[in-house]
């Protein structure tokens, strides 16, 4: 499979715009460790392989145990996640598939009971940006891996 089309050529300006917001995002008052565990998780909902693929070496790189990453697509019933990090995870699966009638208070009261204000509102833009990068990925079918020696990936030794 080929990528339809290179949108960083094609639209530079949107591109290094997206690219700002999400390095912003990157470093809010979200330890790297959830930021990893939301934008794969996000990422698997959302079928994108190439950040799927991406986010997965970043968090090899950066030391996530192997067991928690095969985990992650059943969070609920893995006793390997925070309760933090299941809020998180929570939080950042109604935001991804957002529900017909919005975001319960119930969800909204477990993420408040783990995280402060501005850290809900910095998860949420983590949020948003991965979902980004997802819908633009998809789209235009860019494969996984083909980014490793930009970002530095190969470090992760998975290939």
């Amino acid at each position: 499979m080929t990528q339809r089309v290179n949108y960083a050529e094609q639209s530079p300006e949107f591109f290094k715009k997206l690219s700002a917001f999400s390095m912003a995002a990157g470093s809010s008052s979200i330890d790297a460790t959830t930021r990893h565990l939301v934008e794969i998780r996000a990422s698997q909902i959302n079928g994108c392989g190439l950040c799927v693929d991406m986010h997965i070496k970043q968090a090899a790189i950066h030391n996530e145990r192997p067991l928690r990453l095969h985990h992650l697509v059943i969070w609920r019933e893995s006793p390997l996640f925070s309760e933090r990090e299941r809020a998180a995870l929570a939080w950042t699966e109604v935001l991804t598939r957002i529900p017909e009638h919005g975001v319960s208070d119930e969800i909204f009261q477990q993420v408040r009971e783990q995280f402060s204000e501005k850290e809900i509102s910095d998860l949420t833009f983590i949020i948003m940006a991965i979902n980004a990068w997802n819908r633009v990925n998809v789209a235009f079918r860019t494969v996984p891996g083909s980014l490793d020696a930009a970002y530095g990936l190969d470090k992760a030794q998975l290939g």
